[in-house]
C-alpha cells in the first residue's frame, strides 16, 4: 500500500516534544512549553486578530490623543443611539492575558539571542509570516509577535482540533484489531493510544536560514528513498552532478549515523534538514508523517512508493547474490577515482547563518563515514530539483500563502472585536475609502 498504517502512537511520534530531546544535538536549539492553559486554546480559536494584554513591549503609556478618546467615546454614543431599545447588546469580546507565558516567551527570546520563531506541537505558522518585516520573516522578539503570528494563521488551527490531528486513526485502528495489515505495527505502539493531547507551543532559535539548503527526505519502510528541494526557487548551484551526487551521499551519510537507529516510532517518515554551508552535513529542522497531509514537494507519492518498491527489490537482488558462492565481488577500489568526488572547497558560494554549530572542519568520524560511503556501492536515494528557472513550481506570480493574506489594516481593526463587530467596522471603512476616492476624483475634475 502507498502509505504506512496510522495510529494515535504513530501521529505522537511527530509532536516537537516526543522527538526533539532525541535529537537535541542535530537540531535547532528550542524551548518547549507544556502544558498550555485552556484559555490559551480558547484564544487562539476566539474570533478577531488581537494579541493579549500585558504581551507587547510597549511602555504603559496610551497612543491615544484626546481628540481620538473624544472621537472614541462620541462613536459609542452613536452605536447607543444606533441601538433599539429593550434590545440587549452584543456581549462585550471576551479579555485575555496571560502573564506566566509572557514571561516564558520574553525568557526564551533572551536565551536564544534575542529571536525566536514559533511553532505548536506540529505546525509552523509560515502562512502568516507576512505579517512581520519581510527582511526577518518568522522573528519574534516579544509575546505580542508570537500570539499574532499563530493568531492569524491557518496552519496552526490543525493543531487545535485533535480530531484533525488524529483523522483516520480510529478507523485504522479498528481494522487493525480486526486483522488488517499493519496489526502487528500498532499493537506494539497501543499503550501510548490513550494518553491525553496536549497543546504545547515551540519557541525556536531565529536565524537568517538560507532557504537554497533545505532539503525534505523521504523514508518509507526504513529506507531513505528519496530526497526533494524544499524552497520551490530556482538555484543554478543545484543543476551541477557533481555536487547532488556528493549531496545525495552526504544526506545518506548523516541518515544513516544520527536518524536511522534513533528514530523512536514507525520507520516511516519524511524527514527535514538544513545543509551546512559546505553542503557536507545537515541540521534538523522536522519529522513529519508519511501521509498524504505531508507535502511531497517535486514528487508524487505513487512515484515514491514506486522508488520504495524498486528499494525493496534492489536488496532482494543483493541478498540473494551474496547467498550465490558463483557470485564474485569487485575489490572496492577498482575502477574508482577519487579525483571523481569533489572536496569541501569545491561547494557552490551558498550564503547565510546556519541553524546550529556550523563548524566546516571535518572530525575523524566524519572522514571515517565518508570513507565508508565511498565503498558504499547501493544506490543513491533519488535526487529531485528544481533544473531550471522555467519549471512550474518556480514560475508562480502569486505570493506564497496567498490564500490567508488579508490588509494589514483588517487585522488591526479586527483588534478586540467579534467577528460581526469586525464587519460593521469593515464596511464603514469601505464606505469611507469610496467616499473619499469621490471627493478625489472631484477636485481633479475641476
Amino acid at each position: 500500500m502507498a502509505f504506512p498504517p496510522l495510529s494515535r502512537a504513530y501521529i505522537r511520534a511527530f509532536q516537537f516534544s516526543a522527538w526533539y530531546p532525541i535529537f537535541a544535538r542535530e537540531s535547532i536549539a528550542s524551548t518547549v512549553v507544556r502544558p498550555l492553559a485552556p484559555a490559551f486554546r480558547a484564544y487562539l480559536d476566539a474570533d478577531g486578530v488581537f494579541v493579549p494584554a500585558g504581551s507587547e513591549d510597549l511602555p504603559g503609556e496610551s497612543t491615544l490623543s484626546d481628540s481620538d478618546s473624544s472621537s472614541s467615546s462620541e462613536d459609542d454614543d452613536e452605536d447607543d443611539e444606533k441601538n433599539p431599545k429593550g434590545k440587549e447588546k452584543a456581549p462585550p469580546a471576551p479579555k485575555y492575558a496571560f502573564p506566566e507565558l509572557d514571561a516564558q516567551i520574553r525568557a526564551a527570546v533572551r536565551a536564544h539571542g534575542g529571536g525566536v520563531f514559533p511553532k505548536l506541537n506540529f505546525s509552523a505558522p509560515q502562512d502568516a509570516a507576512w505579517l512581520l518585516p519581510a527582511g526577518a520573516p518568522l522573528r519574534c522578539t516579544a509575546p505580542a509577535d508570537v500570539y499574532l503570528l499563530l493568531k492569524a494563521s491557518d496552519f496552526v488551527a490543525h493543531d487545535l482540533d485533535p480530531e484533525a490531528v488524529f483523522a483516520r486513526c480510529d478507523a485504522v485502528q479498528r481494522d487493525a484489531e480486526g486483522g488488517g495489515e499493519g496489526g502487528g505495527e500498532i499493537e506494539k505502539q497501543g499503550e501510548a493510544e490513550d494518553e491525553p493531547y496536549e497543546l504545547e507551543l515551540v519557541l525556536r532559535k531565529w536565524y537568517a536560514v538560507d532557504r537554497a539548503r533545505e532539503l525534505r527526505c523521504f523514508v518509507r519502510g526504513d529506507r531513505l528513498v528519496a530526497i526533494a528541494q524544499r524552497d520551490p526557487n530556482f538555484y543554478p548551484f543545484w543543476t551541477d552532478r557533481a555536487t547532488q551526487t556528493r549531496v545525495a551521499r552526504a544526506v545518506r551519510r548523516f541518515w544513516r549515523t544520527r536518524v536511522r537507529a534513533r528514530w523512536p516510532a514507525q520507520k516511516d517518515y519524511v524527514l527535514d534538514l538544513l545543509l551546512t554551508r559546505d553542503l557536507a552535513r545537515a541540521h534538523i529542522v522536522d519529522f513529519n508523517p508519511y501521509h498524504p497531509k505531508t507535502d511531497p514537494l517535486l514528487f508524487t507519492y505513487d512515484e515514491l512508493h514506486a522508488l520504495y518498491l524498486a528499494a525493496c527489490a534492489a536488496e532482494a537482488a543483493k541478498a540473494n547474490a551474496s547467498d550465490d558462492p558463483t557470485v564474485t565481488t569487485t575489490p572496492k577500489d577498482a575502477g574508482h577515482d577519487k579525483n571523481d568526488t569533489p572536496s569541501a572547497d569545491d561547494a557552490p558560494g551558498v550564503t547565510g547563518d546556519t541553524a546550529a554549530n556550523d563548524d566546516t572542519t571535518p572530525t575523524d568520524d566524519a572522514k571515517n563515514e565518508d570513507d565508508e560511503e565511498e565503498d558504499d556501492a547501493s544506490p543513491l536515494p533519488t535526487f529531485r530539483i528544481i533544473e531550471t528557472a522555467a519549471h512550474p513550481a518556480a514560475n508562480r506570480n502569486a505570493p506564497k500563502h496567498q490564500h490567508n493574506m488579508i490588509p494589514f489594516e483588517a487585522a488591526t481593526m479586527s483588534s478586540g472585536h467579534d467577528i460581526e463587530q469586525f464587519a460593521e467596522m469593515w464596511r464603514d471603512s469601505v464606505r469611507k475609502g469610496m467616499h473619499d476616492s469621490d471627493s478625489d476624483d472631484g477636485g481633479d475634475a475641476d
